[in-house]
């Protein structure tokens, strides 16, 4: 029995993650410097985050290019949202806008991906997939 890993669903899911902790983490967490944590803007952690968007959401839109639709769209819609997402961290006056705009792009990309797959298989019950 193979497990099937919805790779759309992921890349949401760290679009997600990552507006929340850019945008509501800082509020929860402000106290965190005191016991000696600091996630809120640290580099690191900020590169991490934008590097495995990047990798879920590459990898799950080139699949779906490749072995479903053929439509380039997603992968467009996608990379105008890492712009934006890489720009937010040169930005920080304009960090919010940017995020939101990157958030919202890259789950719009792994939205439309995920239903051109799926018109895609019903077009071809015996796609590979």
């Amino acid at each position: 029995m193979a497990i099937k890993v919805n790779w759309d669903a992921m890349g949401i899911a760290t679009s997600v993650a990552c507006a929340i902790h850019c945008a509501i983490l800082p509020i929860v967490v402000s106290a965190l410097p005191v016991f000696g944590f600091d996630i809120v803007h640290n580099m690191v952690f900020e590169w991490s985050m934008i590097a495995i968007a990047f990798c879920i959401g590459s990898f799950s839109l080139m699949h779906g290019y490749i072995k479903h639709h053929r439509s380039f769209t997603p992968i467009l819609i996608f990379t105008a949202g890492f712009i934006f997402l890489v720009l937010k961290q040169f930005f920080p006056l304009l960090e919010y806008w940017f995020l939101a705009l990157a958030v919202g792009l890259i789950v719009t990309a792994h939205f439309y991906n995920y239903r051109a797959c799926q018109r895609a298989k019903c077009a071809s019950p015996n796609h590979e997939h």
